[in-house]
């Protein structure tokens, strides 16, 4: 990337590096033009990150340092072979080790691990800890699947990423699709190849030395996040207010309960299929049972609760969606990226929303982020408010290679103290480059900082 000298030249180098690097990964082209363009101010301010010609800073972060793809043969029930692909994109080390989750889903595909490996890299920097960035995973599709199903894809999985990975090299988590029973079986394969017991994956189950909290840490994180932007930005508590939260997997449910622990009233959660509202307050012992143990659609919830209502997919508003549709104070997107689209930022912006909090990574559009931010919504961008898992498999690594054990009390301290530190900082940073309030570029500037600081320091 040439000189920069103001934000015409930054977009025409950011579109000529579209071309050159990936014109075909639109969601990765996505977060790479939100990061170069809110960095701007840093370039402005300080010659050593201009000169880019010498240090090639933005060619080499939007640059992978690999991209390993492999085939994964393994059988069914019915002793018919399968064949996926599976991925492990090794995006940046400068920090650490190579850290990122494994999703198994359908869309996966090496654009979006693209994306979610780029995005990896200035999320694991915000939180200080000694971390790169990566992301893997593949096509497979758990849903449906049996318990063996599941176990016989994951060790044919492992049998070829385990070349890659290692406590010092790469160590990947869970995402969408890979829980503690996904790890358990990666886990459990990499032992038999290997023969060593070390904290190579983490959201391990506990008796592998997986650490207490890890399945609560991204939901509560968001939370911890939250509280402390309302209070910088002198805005009221999230008590006694509605709140409105996407999703049903581990970060959403976990946002609601932390959010009932501090007096909220959560009204809303969707999954694939639609939406529920229950204006006292969801059930959240109920969504546990039909989420996470019958894996059961939402529309279940009303027989239930027949004040509820349930809104199927069908009957959304045409380009958004119905849960932004509801009157908040605060917002928690919370399922998948561009989720929250321009029709439901404008939705949010007139029913007077406070503050919108990404728990799902890039949940926004880009169209919806540039409306929010011209209003007076508080928005906390997932790189920063969704780091409380990474986090927390930051203290998993820590715990194993001490061979300790943390109490969940211990661990949720230390995590709040994270996500406020990382608050802080976003924030001191948009105020140092003159964009005051503006917790998109405060995190992408202070990540990017980071990074781009140690990768001057080792050099080429």
């Amino acid at each position: 990337m040439k000189r920069v000298n103001s934000i015409v030249d930054a977009k025409a180098e950011i579109a000529k590096l579209k071309n050159e690097n990936c014109a075909e990964d639109d969601v990765f082209f996505q977060a790479m033009e939100e990061v170069l363009l809110s960095i701007f101010p840093l370039f402005k301010s300080d010659e050593m990150y201009n000169k880019s010609a010498k240090n090639a800073i933005i060619r080499r972060l939007i640059t992978p340092d690999r991209v390993i793809k492999f085939k994964v043969v393994w059988l069914d029930d019915k002793n018919e072979v399968q064949v996926n692909t599976g991925y492990r994109v090794q995006f940046n080390n400068a920090l650490g080790p190579y850290k990122g989750g494994l999703r198994f889903h359908p869309s996966v595909n090496e654009g979006i691990l693209k994306f979610l490996g780029f995005e990896q890299i200035l999320k694991n920097a915000l939180t200080g800890l000694p971390l790169g960035g990566a992301k893997g995973g593949s096509d497979f599709d758990p849903k449906g699947k049996s318990d063996f199903e599941v176990m016989k894809f994951c060790s044919a999985f492992m049998k070829e990423l385990y070349k890659h990975i290692g406590p010092r090299i790469d160590v990947p988590a869970g995402d969408i699709g890979v829980g503690g029973r996904e790890i358990g079986y990666l886990f459990g394969q990499y032992k038999r190849m290997t023969t060593a017991f070390e904290g190579v994956l983490t959201g391990k189950p506990a008796f592998f030395g997986g650490s207490l909290m890890r399945p609560e840490a991204t939901g509560y994180g968001v939370i911890y996040f939250t509280r402390k932007m309302l209070e910088l930005e002198g805005k009221e508590t999230l008590e006694g207010k509605v709140c409105t939260v996407s999703g049903s997997g581990n970060v959403a449910l976990h946002a609601i309960e932390k959010l009932q622990a501090l007096g909220a009233v959560t009204v809303t959660c969707t999954d694939s299929k639609g939406m529920i509202y229950d204006a006292r307050g969801v059930d959240l012992p109920l969504l546990k049972e039909l989420k996470f143990e019958r894996r059961a659609s939402l529309e279940e919830y009303i027989k239930a609760h027949p004040e509820a209502s349930y809104t199927p997919v069908s009957e959304y508003p045409k380009g958004g969606h119905a849960v932004w549709n509801i009157p908040c104070y605060a917002a928690f997107p919370c399922a998948t990226q561009n989720e929250l689209t321009a029709v439901d930022a404008k939705n949010l912006v007139k029913n007077g929303c406070v503050s919108v909090t990404e728990g799902a990574n890039m949940p926004s559009t880009t169209d919806a982020v540039h409306i929010m931010l011209k209003s007076d919504i508080c928005l906390a961008p997932a790189k920063a408010a969704n780091a409380g898992g990474v986090a927390v498999s930051g203290f998993e690594m820590s715990q194993n290679a001490a061979m300790q054990k943390w109490t969940f009390e211990e661990v949720d301290l230390k995590l709040k103290a994270t996500m406020e530190d990382i608050c802080e900082n976003v924030s001191s940073t948009a105020k140092e480059f003159g964009v005051a309030g503006n917790y998109v570029d405060g995190a992408n500037i202070a990540g990017f900082k980071r990074v781009a600081d140690a990768m001057i320091a080792e050099g080429v």
